[in-house]
């Protein structure tokens, strides 16, 4: 295998590595959304255009402090008591269940 060769393998991984981790980001911020749209008290289509709010909202910054951000501060507009352990321990959960989901489609 030539050098040009292992560069181009090299580029391909790291291609389908960062979709990978796109598409997981997204598919956990989507759960995170419904889970966070039942404690708010949405159901049906309004759950599901929140969950999309809340896939968007990572998009404001770098890193999923945006995500959590919407999240608190949703929660705490609508006087939902969840802590940002919680919230987070959350994140942490559908984020290892988006991966297997992902993983096994």
């Amino acid at each position: 295998m030539s050098f040009n060769d292992r560069e181009r393998d090299f580029e391909s991984r790291f291609a389908h590595d960062e979709e990978l981790r796109f598409r997981v980001t997204a598919r956990r911020n989507k759960l995170l959304g419904l889970w966070a749209a039942e404690k708010l008290g949405l159901s049906g289509q309004d759950a599901e255009t929140y969950a999309q709010d809340v896939v968007k909202a990572d998009f404001q910054r770098e890193g999923e402090e945006d995500v959590f951000e919407k999240i608190r501060h949703d929660f705490d507009a609508g006087k939902v008591d969840q802590s940002d352990h919680q919230i987070r321990r959350h994140m942490a959960d559908f984020l290892i269940e988006a991966e297997q989901q992902i993983r096994s489609a």
